[in-house]
């Protein structure tokens, strides 16, 4: 379980990540642009899922391995 929300948490890291480079930078990479009803609110979204993250990375910390 530990590494399931590692995994997942490493996931949501790089979307925002990728979200908010694709709102400073214009490239065209990341899947939160291409969500229609989050037109205009990207970067809260990125930031959210930059959140969301280290949520998980904490969860997956509390967690006992194995």
């Amino acid at each position: 379980m530990k590494q399931l929300l590692e995994l997942l948490g490493f996931l949501v890291l790089v979307q925002g990540g990728t979200g908010l480079l694709h709102e400073f930078t214009d490239w065209h990479i990341g899947l939160v642009q291409r969500i229609g009803f989050l037109d205009g609110y990207e970067v809260y979204a990125s930031v959210a899922l930059i959140v969301l993250a280290f949520a998980l990375f904490a969860a997956a910390e509390s967690r006992r391995s194995g």
